[in-house]
């Protein structure tokens, strides 16, 4: 699919853009642009890959002149620049919006300006059903995407939606470990609290489904089990045979009890393919009369896909799950 073939991914000095790059780099890809505005993290990658396949961009999404360079002779772009932690949007949600929505609006112009052929846009299960300000501006970047590709001819543009992804920047697991190697108890916000366990690679397969089996304006979603919170923070004291204990501390700003995949709404007209939903675009016009007269009764019997209804991984499950991420059998070796 890649063979000779220019890929930018945005954001790319992340967690994801490094599972790509792990993946790509000893194909027959030509080039994989890595676009973000953090020289820091740029100037690592470069020390640590000395890849000639990799090229850095510095820009920000914000910035659509920056975009714009960097997308000269592009093929494929995988958008993943975001904000995402959850407390920092809800302080700073303009900020949210100027990244996850402007921005992949800039991103999506100049992917149709430059003739780049697809381009999958990285959401989260904080976009259905958003309480907090992350999950609505990523709501929001979900109907930007859908409003472009019924206008990008000649670039078909997807959205993949997924969970948690274990050991990522920001998550859980490298706090617990934190707190562990510190001798301080695991803090948990609600034990109860169920999340959707996924590893950074398959979060790249989600991408890769998509790119192989998308039409413009579909929404892809692999289906995921989850555990507790409480869950995981026994199975990390047993891994790293701790007996640090738990605090819990209470629910954060905008945290839910559950995280949602698919709406109800969007279930019903999904198609199952096995390992993924495909929710493919409203192509309902302006006429908004449609809105009023048609109708689907299914919605009312149909249940979301969220966490607490989803396959509940056991201790043991978790735990071997849990001892496959290559982060924490780092932590393990010192």
């Amino acid at each position: 699919m890649f063979k000779n073939k220019r890929l930018l991914i945005t954001g790319g000095t992340g967690s994801f853009g490094n599972a790509v790059l792990k993946g790509f780099l000893d194909s027959d890809i030509e080039e994989i642009r890595i676009f973000s505005r953090d020289e820091k993290k740029q100037d690592d990658m470069r020390h640590q890959l000395q890849s000639d396949k990799v090229k850095f961009f510095i820009g920000d999404v914000r910035d659509s002149d920056s975009l714009q360079y960097a997308m000269e002779g592009v093929d494929y772009i995988f958008h993943a620049a975001a904000l995402k932690q959850v407390p920092s949007c809800e302080f700073y949600p303009i900020e949210a919006v100027k990244t996850n929505v402007l921005g992949t609006e800039n991103v999506l112009n100049a992917a149709i300006r430059n003739h780049v052929e697809k381009v999958i846009c990285l959401s989260t299960d904080k976009a259905a059903y958003p309480i907090n300000a992350m999950g609505i501006s990523k709501a929001m970047m979900e109907k930007v995407a859908v409003a472009k590709s019924r206008v990008a001819h000649g670039t078909t543009i997807t959205a993949t939606r997924y969970g948690n992804v274990m050991a990522s920047r920001g998550s859980v697991i490298p706090l617990f470990i934190q707190q562990i190697k510190e001798g301080k108890p695991l803090t948990l916000t609600n034990p109860e609290m169920t999340r959707f366990m996924m590893s950074l690679e398959q979060a790249v397969e989600l991408v890769l489904f998509s790119f192989e089996n998308g039409k413009s304006g579909d929404l892809f979603v692999q289906k995921a089990p989850a555990a507790t919170i409480g869950q995981l923070a026994e199975v990390m004291l047993d891994i790293f045979n701790s007996t640090v204990g738990v605090r819990v501390i209470g629910t954060r700003h905008g945290e839910k009890l559950y995280e949602t995949l698919l709406t109800a709404e969007e279930r019903v007209k999904s198609e199952d393919l096995g390992d993924y939903y495909r929710v493919t675009a409203d192509d309902r016009d302006l006429n908004y009369g449609k809105y009023f007269s048609e109708g689907n009764e299914e919605v009312q019997k149909i249940e979301d896909y969220h966490s607490h209804n989803t396959y509940r991984l056991s201790n043991d499950e978790l735990k071997k799950l849990i001892l496959q991420l290559e982060y924490v059998q780092n932590e393990l070796k010192g």
